[in-house]
């Protein structure tokens, strides 16, 4: 099995030397999406509500370029820079995830600092489309 590169342009680039997400065998791992809106990494305006709102749609951008959703993420890190939005996030993430489906395995960590300042990065691992 060798790694393949998972990229696409519905999604911000990476902004480092990474990939946005990596596929082995069955299995995406994306690298953290932050909440920007282009290539140019411009972040998208307003609080942790419209923060958390992008970057998971930056997300399930990534996620259906390895032909996955995030109804296939098995496993997701969320990154906070103040553990006082968690109820926050937490509500809105809720709304991205079927309930219908096992939800995902996840942990939540507090953070000093984020990338461009951002109030939110989150990442996972899922399973691919068969």
């Amino acid at each position: 099995m060798k790694k393949e590169v998972i990229a696409t342009k519905a999604a911000p680039a990476a902004i480092g030397p990474y990939s946005q997400a990596i596929r082995f065998g069955n299995l995406v791992f994306t690298s953290g999406q932050i909440p920007t809106i282009d290539d140019a990494g411009t972040v998208v305006e307003g609080g942790i509500e419209s923060q958390t709102h992008q970057v998971l749609k930056n997300l399930s951008a990534v996620l259906e370029a390895a032909n996955s959703s995030l109804d296939n993420v098995i496993k997701t890190t969320i990154f906070l820079q103040d553990m006082g939005t968690f109820a926050t996030v937490n509500q809105i993430y809720a709304s991205y995830f079927s309930s219908d489906l096992p939800l995902p395995a996840r942990s939540t960590i507090e953070i000093a600092k984020l990338p461009k300042g951002v109030l939110v990065e989150i990442e996972a691992v899922a399973h691919i489309n068969s």
